[in-house]
């Protein structure tokens, strides 16, 4: 158990958060969300020892174990990879360590066997014996293959290197666990794998996380951390998102009796309850909202911004022809002899495991990229809206907002772009910012307010979520599942993709897979699996 008495974390006037007393118990798993910069990833400092609080306790019950995801991909570059995966259990491997040192020592004495007896002892109770095994298959389920357990740290790329902190983190079972963003650099493989060690796993977990595909299937609560408190909610992110704006609904409406309210809430409560076996956490989660009250369920506080593609006419039928388009950069394929046409209303969820190849593509589309061969044409009634992964080229000046977008707008006045802006959460004095001071999420939302104002009927977003908190990628998706134009969509947020797209191209150095099924029949279906296993693609 961990319980927080009156913590607080100040930095100098401002307050992070103050007066929090929560207690995490065992057997749940904890997702943390709140806007970017509320203290998320702080909090987790505060809690592994990291960083001191301004004021307030932490409690947590004699003898547990903390493990922590560490984020220094360099600071165990020197041991191999097996070795760095067991030192998760810092008693663990100092034991094994010690024993090595005993048993090397050209003078064994009477003495050193008495302590090498004793260090066997607690070895065992430790289930040391089976450490290289445990840590082996958390490496295998993680993605890491065999042939690079027995390498050094300091061989393995970055993303095989987070791969290996994360196994860290996980292995021994520790009674705590503080993950803060596990599922970056994953595959969907990896991702499932983790789900569902999380869903099995018996102890305490803390996460933070925007995968809210992720925090849907493995968080039994949700803490919310909002204007300087925390609150923790039964129920997973979708559970929390859906109610509380439903309670915020229902406190607009003062007309609505007592007794309407408290029925529409109950409704809401036991549809949730009946739809948690989707989750992996499914059997726990059912339990707690069943015992859920409704004082329990709180408006939220939360802004989002209005995101909506409209295009301003209807494209023809004819919407876009790839034929045998091949590219290769510094000697490497990212996609070759691709032909694919794209109907109008398609949404499309374009993947692969080089995002390099994705990203190409989009830019070959749009005139930024020449393909090495093959052709693309585009249907003579369609309009192109493009958000690149980079978008820094487009604020490079030091005009405010409303200038900035004003060179994107049919409409000059400035009444209609404040108004613009202040959909995408800039209001008053924050239109004055100088686009070249902005922020990632900043530039996004100012982004998504650039393609607004074009009114295109074909939408190309090259990974649309990164920097964006968890209520701009809510706003983001209902916008795309509302868009009626064609999209061509790259994202790693997986509950995006399987809400967003009806169609999924897969681009692999030898050859692609191009299918008219939703994300989750995709990576489900039997031939498709078997398809990208062919294609090296898992």
């Amino acid at each position: 158990m961990i319980i927080t008495q009156g913590l607080a974390l100040r930095f100098g006037k401002r307050v992070l958060f103050e007066d929090v007393n929560l207690k995490f118990t065992e057997g749940n798993c904890y997702g943390l969300i709140g806007a970017n910069g509320a203290g998320k990833s702080t909090f987790l400092k505060i809690l592994s020892g990291e960083i001191e609080p301004s004021s307030g306790d932490i409690v947590i019950d004699k003898g547990q174990r903390l493990a922590v995801l560490k984020q220094d991909q360099y600071a165990f570059d020197e041991y191999d990879v097996l070795k760095t995966v067991i030192m998760g259990h810092k008693r663990l491997y100092d034991i094994m360590v010690e024993k090595d040192e005993l048993y090397a020592k050209p003078d064994f004495s009477d003495e050193d066997g008495m302590k090498a007896s004793e260090l066997e002892g607690e070895f065992a109770e430790l289930n040391g014996w089976e450490a290289e095994t445990e840590a082996a298959r958390l490496l295998a389920g993680l993605g890491v293959p065999v042939d690079l357990h027995d390498e050094k740290m300091a061989e393995l790329s970055g993303k095989e290197k987070v791969r290996v902190l994360l196994a860290q983190a996980l292995f021994g079972t520790p009674d705590i666990l503080l993950l803060d963003e596990p599922t970056n650099n994953l595959d969907y493989n990896s991702i499932a794998w983790l789900e569902d060690f999380l869903a099995s796993f018996p102890n305490i977990v803390l996460v933070v996380s925007h995968d809210r595909h992720f925090l849907n299937q493995v968080c039994t609560h949700i803490a919310d951390f909002d204007f300087a408190s925390v609150r923790i909610y039964v129920g997973n992110y979708d559970f929390w998102q859906e109610s509380s704006q439903m309670a915020l609904q229902l406190a607009k409406d003062a007309n609505k009796k007592k007794e309407d309210k408290i029925k529409e809430l109950q409704t809401f409560v036991q549809r949730f309850s009946a739809n948690a076996s989707k989750s992996k956490q499914a059997t726990s989660r059912k339990k707690l909202l069943d015992k859920i009250e409704l004082d329990d369920i709180k408006p939220s506080t939360r802004r989002y911004p209005y995101i909506n593609f409209k295009p301003d006419r209807e494209a023809g039928d004819e919407i876009l022809f790839v034929t045998d388009l091949s590219k290769t950069i510094d000697g490497e394929v990212l996609f070759k002899d691709l032909t694919f046409t794209l109907a109008k209303g398609d949404k499309v969820a374009l993947i692969g495991g080089n995002g390099q190849a994705q990203t190409a593509l989009m830019q070959i589309l749009m005139g930024e990229m020449e393909a090495d061969s093959g052709e693309y044409k585009w249907g003579v009634t369609t309009s192109q809206a493009y958000f690149p992964k980079d978008n820094s080229k487009y604020f490079t000046a030091e005009e405010n907002l409303v200038d900035w977008l004003r060179q994107y707008s049919a409409n000059q006045e400035e009444s209609f772009l404040r108004g613009f802006l202040g959909r995408m959460l800039f209001s008053g004095e924050e239109t004055q910012k100088a686009s070249n001071v902005l922020s990632g999420g900043e530039k996004v939302r100012c982004m998504f307010a650039k393609m607004m104002l074009s009114g295109s009927n074909v939408l190309l977003l090259d990974e649309p979520t990164n920097h964006l908190d968890l209520e701009s990628i809510t706003s983001l998706n209902n916008g795309l599942k509302d868009y009626t134009g064609t999209l061509l969509l790259r994202s790693n947020d997986h509950q995006l993709l399987s809400t967003v797209c009806d169609r999924v191209i897969e681009l692999t150095p030898n050859g692609y897979i191009d299918r008219k099924y939703n994300y989750d029949e995709y990576l489900e279906h039997p031939e498709i699996i078997e398809m990208r296993k062919e294609l090296g693609a898992i």
